[in-house]
Parts: structure tokens; C-alpha cells; sequence
């Protein structure tokens, strides 16, 4: 744990966004840049952590995988848990993993306020979002391309967020794939023909381009890597909010 705490280095630990974010646009309350840590310096995780909240974003977006859901492994509860003692933002933990109803509780011990499952998980996903709630965490149902809406519409009153891939789910950087704003534009009229609160992600190929596609196709939480940590994120998250008012 100590390599992590000096990986981790000093880092703000206020509460959600600065006050005096720099609002040259009005798109605050439209939709939201969320970073995800899986494209950031991990040796430096202190210091970029502290870029993207002095930058005012509000939440951070933790992929989580274990090599067999998905393709690849990235980390667990020990780096969520040393990156929750660095920062007080909202932690979205994205569980591409098998059976993810095991973990629940150790995710939330570690310091998750959010947790997204997939619908095409080997589980119950129904019953392991009730799980969630019950821990008193947001709960949030991740799809991939392919899966239809028509897979959860019968539970959205379990849900504080829907995750739309626009990639494959796995590795960072792949392009966005063409036609999914058209998925986007779906959920958002199912959602507000039923007045529903319930939040609109997309994860995957987000950047400069296709920041104004997803916006105008109703999209809340736009999670975003390789567009913020590639380069200076505090510049790139700001060149980012200018888009969505496109």
C-alpha cells in the first residue's frame, strides 16, 4: 500500500468540482466530462487526479476487469480504496467482470459510490442491482454495442445510470463505433417518455469529434481516457466542455 500512497502522491480531497470552475460555457447542467482513470500516468495517479478536480470535474470513472469478461485486467478494490483516500469525488466503478453480486460488498468497503454491472454479466443482473441499493450505493446497468435497450426496460427503477458502450468493452483508445449516437438518441426518448432521472453514460471514443454526436443525442456522462490524459488534462477537459455547446 505504501507504493500506491506515493503513486497516489498529494492530492485535493475536496468534495466534487471547484465553485469557481471556469464557466465560459453553460453546459454544467447538460452533461458532464467524467474522467477515466484507466488512460491516466499511474505513476504520477496523485497528480492527475488533482488535475482533472482542479479542471471541476466532478466524478471519476474506475474500470475495473478481471481478463475473463473482458480481455484484459486492470486493478480492484486496493486502488479504488487508495484513490478514495486522495480524492472526496464521486467514484463510478465500471465492473467488467464475472459474477460481479460476489465483490459488491468489498467494492463499496473500499469506497465505490456507484456501481455498474452488465447486463451480460454471468449473473442475475436484476437481482444483483437490488444488491447494490441495498448497500446504499448508486446502481448502474452497463450495455455493450450489440445488447438492446429492450434488455432493461423492466428495471428502471432500479437504476441511477445507463451506460451505453460505443466500444467493445476491454482496452482504452479504440474508435468510436459509427451508428451509436443512434443508441443514445433511443434510451434518451424511453427515458423521458417515462419522465425518468435515471442518466445517460457513454464510454468509449469519446473526444474532440464526437463529444457534440453523443451530446445532441441526449447523453449526460461523457467518459472519456485517452481525450484527457493524453497530453494536459486540465487543457483538454476544458477544450472538451467547449465542444458540448456545439
Amino acid at each position: 500500500m505504501w507504493i500506491l500512497r506515493r503513486l497516489l502522491g498529494r492530492c485535493s480531497r475536496e468534495r466534487g468540482a471547484k465553485d469557481d470552475l471556469d464557466k465560459d460555457s453553460e453546459v454544467m447542467g447538460k452533461a458532464e466530462i467524467v474522467p477515466s482513470l484507466l488512460s491516466a500516468d499511474f505513476s504520477a495517479l496523485g497528480e492527475e487526479i488533482r488535475k482533472v478536480e482542479r479542471a471541476g470535474c466532478k466524478r471519476l470513472h474506475l474500470d475495473v476487469m478481471d481478463g475473463h469478461f473482458v480481455p484484459n485486467i486492470s486493478f480492484g478494490p486496493v486502488v479504488i480504496k487508495a484513490v478514495r483516500k486522495r480524492t472526496k469525488l464521486y467514484l463510478q466503478t465500471h465492473l467488467m467482470i464475472d459474477q460481479p453480486g460476489e465483490y459488491l460488498k468489498e467494492f463499496k468497503k473500499a469506497g465505490a459510490d456507484c456501481l455498474i454491472i452488465h447486463q451480460e454479466s454471468c449473473c442475475d443482473f436484476r437481482k444483483t442491482l437490488r444488491k447494490i441499493k441495498s448497500l446504499g450505493l448508486d446502481a448502474g446497468v452497463a450495455l455493450r454495442p450489440k445488447t438492446p435497450l429492450e434488455t432493461i426496460k423492466d428495471i428502471l427503477q432500479q437504476l441511477d445510470m445507463i451506460l451505453i458502450m460505443t466500444v467493445e468493452p476491454g482496452f482504452g483508445g479504440q474508435p468510436f463505433i459509427k451508428g451509436m449516437e443512434k443508441k443514445v438518441a433511443k434510451a434518451r426518448a424511453f427515458l423521458d417518455e417515462r419522465n425518468s432521472k435515471v442518466l445517460i453514460g457513454v464510454d468509449g471514443g469519446i473526444n474532440l469529434k464526437t463529444v457534440p454526436l453523443v451530446v445532441k443525442s441526449g447523453a449526460n456522462l461523457l467518459i472519456a481516457g485517452e481525450a484527457i490524459f493524453k497530453g494536459d488534462p486540465e487543457k483538454n477537459i476544458k477544450e472538451l466542455y467547449k465542444r458540448i455547446k456545439v
